[in-house]
């Protein structure tokens, strides 16, 4: 199972996945700025408002977030990587930050907050 990386821009906050970083060192840029590494709970903020919980349902495995969904902060998508799948769901404001993924018997979840960063749990 690979890393998630990803970059984001200091100007516009634009979030880029990267599937193979280049080895030049010479950058991805946006906004006439160098794009920043995205850092795994890089940011002071409640543990347990950002990490991803889960429990197993009927061969399921059912994620949530227990954060606000409101228009100026919530939680932006939610993934789940594992050696041979990914995926990701995105979420809208006022919605709640609960997805549900086929379940596998160990992988990452990732939860992106658009105010916090991104948060994960390994299980």
């Amino acid at each position: 199972m690979s890393n998630l990386l990803l970059k984001r821009c200091p100007k516009c906050n634009a979030l880029v996945r990267v599937m193979s970083d280049c080895q030049c060192q010479c950058g991805f840029e946006c906004c006439g700025e160098k794009m920043v590494d995205v850092l795994e709970n890089a940011t002071d903020a409640a543990f347990e408002k950002h990490i991803p919980n889960f429990e197993r349902e009927d061969g399921k495995l059912v994620v949530t977030v227990n954060h606000v969904m409101e228009d100026e902060h919530y939680i932006e998508w939610i993934m789940l990587m594992s050696d041979d799948r990914e995926e990701t769901v995105h979420l809208a404001p006022q919605r709640e930050a609960k997805v549900t993924f086929k379940d596998v018997e160990h992988g990452t979840l990732y939860a992106y907050c658009n105010k916090h960063g991104l948060w994960k749990r390994e299980f």
